[in-house]
């Protein structure tokens, strides 16, 4: 829909002057033929001379149409900028939304080109056989042409301004993309250089690698812009792209670090690992002392010790290995994984190696003096037997039953105790005060959990 010419004001001087071509040699030519008017005859003169100025007029009517159908394609063209950036910037939902009105409005303004277009066609205005009363009907056709693309042109106007919250919307949109994609860019450089610098530093980073390597796909639809691929689903990408290269040039930057820390954490388990078998040779004569002096029910539990410590110990050996050829082929999360392995192992040992030689001091201690076992367990009682009385006349039945079976348990332990002669089970006894011990404890957070909701 266009039509040969240049800007809007050259046109209109164009037009000025061609109006001016025509009419001046008419003025000219009645000044100079003055003398022969009387011989010509009024009436053909003036007929010539009607058809003059109707033409004239109609070659002014034509321009004006013309400046309007020029005025009507840059208010297309604005149009179409807009309607771009609306498509390009906004989900399609919403640019069907906000575009649905304008296919009829386009239909309507092709029309009135078409009719512009016949208008020009119709009548040869620049013909000196053009009479005056087909270039008053010229004129007539022109203007009525004129006022229908004035008309577009208003359509189209007023739909910019409904169109123009949307549209600033998608270019406020627009305007973030470029940002956006050079700082994803600009990212993935920095996660290429740190993996770059781990290499120089003798680590391979294979997996750091793979994962760059995966956002090359990435950065191509970057670079075809949200024309191809829409603002918002560029935004997202240029977002996913950043965070991801971060990661991985973050990662590259620990490599040295975590292969220091792995090393630390090798050698300091190595040298648990050589510590537990002193440890572990402490079990045996804990366990002869045990067997030497105490009844079975105080060590049986205890029998297989020696053997679930050697085992654990060569278990965390074995692992510890692993976790080594691990860092070495660069493995990190393998070699983390077998460390951890190899610290449970070793905490398991630990454990253990204390629970023999700790159930020796305690079952030493209660033989020497089983009264201060007692004591300490009646008080534990008593401290949570005055908590649940304090403020009451009597206590409440669920912090009384449980109190008052704790001292008959205690009661009974004592009993047992002072019952089995030479050969009493210590053991039973601890078991039965730490139970007691508990079930105090048990109370007096019940009491305090009461009072807390109070």
């Amino acid at each position: 829909m266009t039509v040969a010419g240049g800007s809007g004001r050259g046109r209109r001087r164009a037009a000025g002057a061609l109006v001016d071509a025509l009419v001046l040699p008419v003025v000219l030519a009645g000044a100079l033929g003055a003398v022969g008017l009387a011989s010509a005859g009024s009436g053909g003169w003036w007929g010539r001379r009607g058809g003059e100025g109707a033409r004239a007029e109609a070659k002014e009517a034509r321009a004006g149409a013309q400046e309007a159908f020029f005025e009507l394609e840059e208010t297309q063209r604005e149009v179409q900028l807009a309607v771009e950036t609306v498509r390009a910037a906004e989900e399609d939902a919403a640019a069907q939304r906000a575009l649905a009105g304008l296919p009829a409005i386009s239909g309507r303004v092709e029309q009135v080109t078409v009719n512009y277009l016949g208008a020009l066609d119709a009548f040869d205005l620049d013909s000196e056989a053009l009479d005056a009363t087909s270039a008053a009907r010229a004129r007539r056709l022109l203007e009525d042409v004129r006022g229908q693309l004035g008309s577009a042109r208003a359509e189209l106007n007023d739909f910019l301004r409904r169109l123009q919250p949307t549209l600033d919307h998608a270019e406020q949109q627009l305007m973030r993309v470029t940002p956006a994609v050079e700082q994803a860019k600009r990212a993935l450089l920095a996660a290429s250089n740190a993996l770059d610098e781990a290499r120089g530093a003798g680590l391979r980073a294979d997996d750091l690698a793979a994962r760059l390597a995966e956002l090359a796909p990435e950065l191509g639809r970057l670079n075809e812009g949200p024309t191809r691929h829409g603002v918002a689903a560029t935004l997202r990408r240029a977002e996913e792209v950043q965070q991801r290269a971060g990661a991985i040039a973050a990662d590259a930057g620990q490599l040295p670090e975590r292969a220091r820390e792995i090393d630390r954490r090798v050698a300091s388990l190595r040298t648990r690992i050589q510590a537990l078998e002193t440890k572990a040779a402490t079990v045996e004569p804990a366990l002869s002392e045990l067997r030497r002096r105490f009844s079975t029910a105080c060590w049986q539990d205890l029998q297989r010790v020696p053997e679930q410590v050697a085992e654990s110990g060569r278990a965390a050996e074995r692992k510890l290995a692993e976790a080594a050829r691990a860092r070495d082929e660069q493995r990190w999360a393998d070699a983390t994984a077998a460390i951890g392995t190899v610290r449970a192992l070793l905490e398991t040992a630990d454990g253990s190696v204390l629970a023999v030689n700790e159930r020796l001091r305690q079952l030493n201690e209660v033989q020497h003096d089983p009264s201060r076992e007692v004591e300490r367990t009646r008080f534990a009682v008593r401290d949570a037997q005055r908590l649940a009385m304090a403020g009451r006349s009597a206590p409440d039945p669920r912090h009384a039953a449980p109190l008052d079976e704790a001292v008959a348990r205690l009661d009974r332990a004592v009993a047992t105790l002072e019952a089995a002669g030479r050969h009493p089970d210590y053991w039973l006894f601890l078991t039965e005060l730490a139970g007691v011990r508990d079930t105090a404890a048990r109370v007096i957070d019940l009491i305090r959990g009461d009072l807390g909701h109070h």
